[in-house]
C-alpha cells in the first residue's frame, strides 16, 4: 500500500487529477490517497495558497501527485520545492505517436535545478527599476549535475549536456560549468560536453537527436523545458517530477488553464505520464511501462481522445480507454 498525496489545485489540475486516480484503480498496485488543498481558490477562501497541513501530508506521504496552480503558482509549487528541498526538476521530452510533435524520435530529458538561480525571489525595487539576484551555489550546482550523470547511468542513457551561459555570466555561470566537469570525471562512461543555452535553444529545434540529457540552472531549464514541449506536441503531453532526497512530486506541467476549465476537455496525457514517473520514483517500473503503454495505445489508435490530439472526447472518456488498456496490460 503506496500513501499518495493528492493535490488537485486549480482549474484543469481538478480534472485530470480525477482521471489519473480513476485510471490507476486499474492498478495491481494499491493506494491511499489523502487530499490535500493548495492554489487560487482555496487563497480566496482562506488567504492563504498553501497551508502548512498540505505540506505535512506530503512529508508524511512516499509521493505526492500534484494537479496545477495558477495565479497562486510561485506561492504554492516554488514554496514546496523549498520546503520538501526538490531540487530536481526532471522534463523528459518524447515523441508519442498521434501527436503533433515536429520529430518522431525525440527523446531527451532536462534536468533542472529547482531551488536557486534568478527563482530564488531575491528582488528589490532602485530608483531606476528594480535589481535580482542571480544565486548559484556549489552545493546545488554540484548536486544537480551528479544527479543528472546518476540518471543517465540508471536509464542507460550515453551523454550529459551542461547547458549554461558561462561567456557572459562568467562567475555565477562559471561555477555551474566548473561543478559540471569536476562530476563528470566521476562518470567515465558517461560522455559529457556543455553548450550555451541560446545555441542549445537553436539545436533543439534543429538538431534535437544531439541531446540525451541536458542538465542546466533553474531559468534556463524552465525555458528549454517549454520548447521542448513545443518540440513533441504542446504542454499536455508534457510531464515533470520534482525530486529531492526524501520526497517526491509529480505534475503535468501544463498548469491551471482557466480558459478550459469545466468543459472537461483537457488532455489528462500529461498527468497520466506524470504517474508513470511516479511509479518509476516508487521501484515500480513494471506498472509504469504498462501504464505509458496503454497511453501510447490510445495515442496510436487515435479514436478516443480529446480535441488537441484530433479526437473529440472528454477527458474522462479519453480516461476511461487508458484505463481500460491498462488494466488488459
Amino acid at each position: 500500500m503506496y500513501k499518495i498525496a493528492v493535490i488537485p489545485g486549480d482549474g484543469i489540475g481538478k480534472e485530470v487529477m480525477e482521471a489519473i486516480i480513476n485510471i490507476l484503480e486499474a492498478s495491481k498496485l494499491e493506494f491511499e490517497y489523502t487530499f490535500a488543498n493548495a492554489g487560487d481558490e482555496y487563497a480566496e477562501k482562506t488567504g492563504i495558497p498553501l497551508p502548512e497541513e498540505t505540506i505535512n501530508i506530503v512529508k508524511q506521504s512516499q509521493a505526492c501527485l500534484f494537479g496545477a496552480a495558477g495565479e497562486s503558482a510561485a506561492d504554492v509549487i516554488v514554496k514546496l520545492r523549498r520546503e520538501l528541498d526538490l531540487y530536481v526538476n526532471l522534463r523528459p521530452v518524447k515523441s508519442y505517436p498521434g501527436t503533433k510533435c515536429l520529430y518522431n524520435d525525440i527523446d531527451f530529458v532536462i534536468v533542472r535545478e529547482n531551488t536557486e538561480g534568478l527563482y530564488s525571489g531575491i528582488e528589490e525595487y532602485t530608483k531606476d527599476g528594480a535589481n535580482a539576484v542571480r544565486v548559484i551555489t556549489n552545493k546545488a550546482s554540484e548536486r544537480i549535475c551528479r544527479f543528472a550523470f546518476e540518471y543517465a547511468e540508471r536509464t542507460d542513457r550515453n551523454k550529459v549536456t551542461a547547458v549554461h551561459k558561462a561567456n557572459v555570466l562568467k562567475k555565477t555561470d562559471g561555477i555551474f560549468k566548473d561543478n559540471f566537469y569536476k562530476v563528470a570525471e566521476e562518470f567515465s562512461d558517461v560522455e559529457s560536453d556543455d553548450k550555451y543555452v541560446d545555441a542549445t535553444a537553436m539545436f533543439l529545434i534543429t538538431k534535437p537527436d544531439m541531446f540525451d540529457v541536458i542538465v542546466t540552472t533553474n531559468l534556463f531549464g524552465d525555458i528549454l523545458s517549454d520548447e521542448g514541449a513545443g518540440l513533441v506536441g504542446g504542454l499536455g503531453l508534457i510531464p515533470s517530477a520534482n525530486i529531492g532526497e526524501n520526497y517526491g512530486l509529480f505534475e503535468p506541467v501544463h498548469g491551471s488553464a482557466p480558459r478550459l476549465a469545466g468543459k472537461g476537455v483537457a488532455n489528462p496525457s500529461a498527468m497520466v505520464l506524470s504517474a508513470v514517473m511516479m511509479l518509476d520514483h516508487l521501484n515500480e517500473s513494471e506498472e509504469a511501462r504498462k501504464l505509458e503503454k496503454a497511453l501510447i495505445n490510445v495515442l496510436n489508435e487515435g479514436k478516443i481522445v480529446t480535441n488537441d490530439l484530433g479526437g473529440n472526447a472528454s477527458t474522462m472518456e479519453m480516461a476511461a480507454e487508458i484505463r481500460a488498456k491498462f488494466a488488459r496490460e
